[in-house]
């Protein structure tokens, strides 16, 4: 039974990939795919070197997708899909488990002319196996939380100094991760303006470039008595 479990995660979402779609803002939904770097279509990137690992599939260069202002330590909450529709299917197929992280990075100048390459990101979100015995994950608090369905939020420190910034959410879908490359990493960056803010300066990441494939939290099997976790990208910075 152990090994007809990811068989049949497998085959059960091989047609439920997904997307960051929206950007809400203190709870004021912006629109959808404004002030997002989309990519194509909806599949996942798998190869932890690439540079589509930053902002996904043609991530490195902003379309006209505009900045959105925010004010220090405001609350930004990521909506994702599988498709174009929000109502009518699951946001994100329950045979993707895994975690749901959140970096930011500050750009040199503005977001849109920001490629997010090099040690620029910081982890500030980070939620992964929350109840091993129910084999309960993050993704599926994002896919069944009735009042906030197909979303997960974080607040802004406030101590992150003005300016512009790359803000990046991850989930990492591991129904297939026994082996490298099986891991599914479905991001998105949203570009945003701090028109105030603070004075630290966090630690930061390189992506690609923190990642492994042999990382613990990447290739992994999730259905073999999985006791605990740890994801990629190392701890949350909280200001």
């Amino acid at each position: 039974m152990k090994f007809l479990i990811p068989l049949l995660a497998s085959a059960a979402a091989a047609n439920a990939h997904f997307t960051f779609q929206y950007l809400w803002v203190n709870g004021v939904d912006q629109g959808k795919n404004n002030f997002l770097r989309f990519p194509p279509n909806n599949n996942p990137v798998t190869d932890v070197t690439s540079t589509d690992m930053t902002c996904n599939v043609g991530g490195l260069a902003a379309s006209a997708t505009g900045t959105v202002t925010v004010p220090a330590g405001a609350t930004l909450t990521f909506e994702w899909h599988q498709h174009d529709q929000r109502v009518g299917e699951d946001p994100i197929s329950g045979g993707h488990k895994g975690p749901v992280q959140v970096y930011i990075a500050k750009a040199p100048s503005t977001a849109a002319a920001f490629n997010g390459q090099g040690a620029v990101w910081t982890k500030i979100y980070s939620s992964g196996l929350l109840d091993a015995a129910a084999s309960k994950w993050a993704t599926d608090v994002v896919n069944t939380n009735s009042e906030s369905i197909g979303k997960h939020s974080v607040v802004l420190p406030s101590s992150l100094p003005a300016g512009e910034y790359l803000v990046r959410a991850e989930i990492i879908a591991l129904h297939v991760a026994s082996s490298y490359p099986g891991a599914q990493f479905y991001h998105g960056c949203a570009q945003i303006k701090l028109a105030t803010g603070g004075s630290a300066n966090p630690p930061k990441i390189a992506i690609p470039g923190a990642y492994s494939p042999s990382d613990p939290g990447i290739t992994v099997n999730i259905y073999n008595n999985l006791q605990s976790y740890t994801a990629p990208g190392g701890a949350v910075w909280t200001g």
